[in-house]
């Protein structure tokens, strides 16, 4: 072997001795992966991302310091959750947040059995078959559940407690979403015939949609409308208020964001609150806790926020027993 030969197997062996200390050190450096799926649009999240990143911060994680976050939005389009989970589960995240939506739950549970996914949806998780029981969810997913589906009759009852002379009343539901849609289908016409309703059901699943789905309750002369929770009405919060006012139909949803934007009324779960503890139970799973022993979390708080500028712009009269249980009010 030549000196020229020698000197260069030296640099190499060199080269690879020190290559060691700064793979070691850039396995230690890793930080956990987690995939954040949700079936909205990102700038509707701000708040709740706020939340959600303060619970992964109490529990010890920052995003970009000591953790990070792959987001996939689907905005609107369920069918495109499939191919947007398959590319986190690829990915090899460690945890899969499943964010306010029951179609991305369900798309994360069919991808994948051994990755831990975290959910927000609105469904009993026991009857979706999610997991075995709340107290132990039992296999590789838990979370937190609103009472959103759950509250959808009372908010048919507090629509008809405003507006009582109303007998034609309409529910608008995105049939791309068929469990929600379904479950509150049947809830509601529970409630409408046990209110002597006659109930209409409108379908929507795009900006679109919705519009004609308003050209529609106007010609069912429809007096009320119940607004089914769903992604995409999430995102469209100023548009239904918009087109509530300009046909003149009192309407119910569940968010604060639709009264805010100028509808008349919301009855449900402060969404923003089921984002912190989610943030927690993630951080708890990146430090080795197993979402099988995590209980399901259950919201409790239910809000009912009235908007009085607009009541008067449709020419209602609050009752004041009505008043009197709002959490909120809206000059």
């Amino acid at each position: 072997m030549t000196a020229k030969m020698k000197r260069r197997e030296f640099i190499t062996l060199l080269g690879g001795a020190a290559a060691w200390p700064l793979a070691a050190r850039a396995q230690q450096a890793a930080v956990p992966v987690i995939g954040f799926l949700s079936a909205e649009w990102p700038d509707v999240f701000a708040d709740r991302l706020r939340a959600f990143q303060e619970g992964l911060s109490e529990a010890g994680y920052v995003e970009g310091r000591n953790s990070a976050i792959e987001y996939r939005w689907a905005e609107g389009r369920n069918d495109q959750l499939p191919a947007l989970v398959a590319e986190l589960v690829r990915r090899q995240v460690s945890v899969i947040v499943a964010a306010g939506s029951t179609p991305a739950v369900l798309a994360a549970r069919k991808a994948t059995i051994t990755i831990p996914i975290l959910f927000q949806i609105a469904v009993d998780p026991v009857q979706l078959g999610l997991v075995t029981s709340l107290r132990r969810p039992g296999g590789n997913l838990t979370g937190v559940v609103t009472l959103n589906v759950e509250v959808a009759a009372k908010r048919l009852e507090v629509l008809h407690e405003l507006v009582p002379t109303a007998t034609i009343v309409a529910l608008l539901v995105n049939p791309t979403n068929p469990i929600l849609t379904e479950a509150t289908t049947r809830d509601l016409q529970a409630a409408a015939r046990a209110l002597g309703l006659q109930l209409h059901v409108l379908h929507a699943s795009s900006e679109r949609e919705i519009d004609a789905a308003f050209a529609t309750l106007v010609q069912l002369r429809a007096g009320a409308l119940v607004i089914g929770a769903d992604a995409l009405f999430n995102s469209r919060s100023e548009q239904l208020a918009a087109l509530t006012i300009r046909h003149r139909v009192p309407a119910i949803y569940q968010y604060r964001e639709f009264v805010s934007a100028g509808g008349l009324m919301s009855y449900g779960t402060p969404v923003v609150d089921t984002y912190r503890p989610l943030g927690v139970y993630t951080g708890r799973i990146l430090k080795g806790e197993k979402p099988a022993d995590l209980p399901v979390q259950q919201a409790t708080k239910i809000e009912l926020i009235i908007n009085m500028k607009t009541a008067k712009t449709l020419g209602l009269t609050v009752p004041f027993p009505l008043l009197g249980r709002a959490n909120e009010v809206i000059e």
